[in-house]
């Protein structure tokens, strides 16, 4: 590679910030993704998120269930130019029954937006969140939102992060007042005031100031709020943790951000300063080491596959994020787990359902391509030979119903369903020995009515589903072949999509007991 064209990576790979926003449902993380576009002018204007009653919905959620319900079901991906950056969003559902999405698609993300409820705090879904981040040691940034609604005090909050997750904080601003007298936030890294206009909160001003004990604030927010404001950073000062960006990228410190994104009130500030802290796509580790962004090759992996983003094209859609070196449209890849050069003649980048064919990206960058059904997710597109990436995490299921079709002349259709919402992640498909029945497993119990939903609606087929009453799955693995017999006790033994041995138990005795009388093999929470 000539010297004009590293130059071109390292530029290209230094502007970009790749990052997702996690959250438990309804702390606003579709509103606050939608206030981000609009500063980067991706869209004029943000859709009223207020879900099920909503005539415009949210920019990233596209899909028609998550239109009706108000929720975000899929991860969409959202890419934007702002202040000389480019931005990648990776908006997650937000709903526990799409953990699994959400967990990978943090995969392919560099740093991740923590968005929490003034009043509710830390919950159980951010809980889990947090802690496939922590476990990734990327950047977390927190946005604390509603806070033109009574809540907890920012001492409270700071807290409850420190006890529930155990990561230290750093406030970057701080509310003058809150709730109905909120007026405004004072910035402490820049000096600056971001103050409401008015009692209908529509219009805001910043203002720089000199410090925290500046008269202008006082005049603005009242002399009861202004003090208030002093005693908090004076206290903060002496106690709270000093801002160490070392400790920030190592995943161990959180900057906290104040606002309402509602209101569109702090959200460019925040925007401002997390775009100068967060970090630049990574390097990512594989079978050959870690592969740097700047390396000339071409390399990415597939973290997500999602069928039918297009109802009238009925198309699949990879999605790639590019780990190092330039994408150029055409271009001939090797796929390295079917051991083939492809071309790849369609990539797509996206504004959640809006999409642009692109000629170029770069590392960070998450691109569409389409899929004819060649791809699975954690696949390995290379011209470095034959790497692969570290295997994305699969869970173990916890629900599962046995599913047949109502009309058996779609048997075709059926089973095209099945195998591209099973590519797709978002449910695992299992046979029942010797008898061949198809069982469903999943996570939570809304991912069944997606799949009901969309079974019908995108493939034309009615099913059934019986629930069952096991519990866990356990892949099994023994020089012998399992025997079935040995799993008639409150559990069976299946076949997972690639024809690995699972036992499904309905109770933690059964497992118990099937170790017992099995001592060769090995149980195993996810799949070999």
């Amino acid at each position: 590679m000539n010297k004009a064209l590293d130059q071109k990576l390292q530029q290209e790979v230094d502007k970009r910030r790749t990052f997702a926003i996690i959250s438990h449902p309804d702390a606003g993380k579709t509103t606050l993704t939608e206030k981000l576009l609009l500063f980067g002018g991706a869209i004029r204007l943000a859709g009223s998120v207020k879900a099920r009653k909503a005539s415009k919905h949210a920019t990233s959620d596209w899909m028609e269930i998550e239109k009706q319900r108000g929720i975000s079901v899929t991860s969409s991906v959202m890419q934007f130019d702002y202040m000389g950056h480019r931005v990648n969003i990776l908006d997650t559902p937000g709903h526990q029954d799409f953990s699994e999405d959400t967990y990978r698609t943090l995969t392919a993300a560099d740093s991740a937006v923590m968005l929490i409820d003034v009043a509710k705090g830390v919950e159980a879904q951010t809980i889990k969140l947090f802690q496939v981040c922590a476990k990734r040691g990327i950047p977390i940034f927190t946005f604390i939102n509603k806070l033109d609604r009574e809540g907890q005090s920012p001492f409270e909050l700071m807290e409850e992060l420190e006890n529930v997750l155990g990561i230290r904080s750093v406030p970057m601003n701080w509310p003058i007042g809150g709730g109905r007298e909120l007026c405004g936030v004072y910035d402490r890294m820049k000096n600056q005031v971001e103050l409401f206009q008015g009692d209908d909160h529509s219009v805001i001003k910043v203002q720089k100031v000199e410090s925290y004990n500046d008269p202008i604030i006082r005049e603005m927010a009242g002399e009861y709020l202004h003090d208030q404001l002093c005693q908090d950073l004076e206290l903060l000062d002496v106690a709270g943790d000093a801002f160490d960006y070392e400790k920030v990228l190592r995943g161990e410190l959180t900057p906290v951000f104040f606002g309402s994104a509602i209101n569109n009130f702090g959200v460019q500030t925040f925007l401002d300063n997390f775009l100068e802290l967060a970090p630049k796509p990574e390097p990512r580790r594989s079978t050959a080491g870690s592969v740097e962004p700047t390396n000339e090759k071409f390399t990415g992996y597939v973290f997500k596959i999602q069928a039918n983003m297009n109802p009238a094209h009925r198309d699949r859609i990879a999605f790639l994020r590019i780990v190092s070196g330039k994408f150029e449209r055409g271009m001939s890849v090797k796929h390295v787990r079917a051991g083939k050069d492809i071309k790849l003649s369609q990539p797509q980048q996206f504004l959640a359902q809006d999409r642009d064919i692109v000629e170029e990206a770069f590392p960070g960058d998450i691109i569409g391509l389409f899929d004819p059904g060649i791809f699975r997710i954690g696949d390995t597109l290379s011209q470095a030979g034959d790497i692969e990436f570290d295997e994305l995490p699969t869970f173990s299921p916890e629900i599962f119903s046995k599913v047949s079709i109502k009309n058996a002349l779609k048997s075709k259709q059926f089973q095209k369903g099945i195998d591209q919402l099973t590519e797709e992640g978002m449910i695992q498909v299992f046979r029942t020995v010797n008898f061949d029945d198809i069982l469903l497993g999943v996570v939570g119990q809304l991912q069944f009515e997606v799949f009901e939903y969309r079974m019908k609606g995108e493939y034309g087929v009615e099913v059934q589903l019986q629930r069952m009453s096991y519990q866990f799955a356990r892949w099994i693995v023994d020089e012998n072949k399992p025997d079935p017999s040995k799993f008639r006790i409150n559990s069976t033994l299946v076949t997972d999509k690639k024809g690995n041995y699972v036992v499904l138990f309905e109770n933690e005795y059964a497992m118990r007991t099937a170790m017992e009388k099995n001592p060769t093999a090995k149980f195993l929470e996810t799949a070999p």
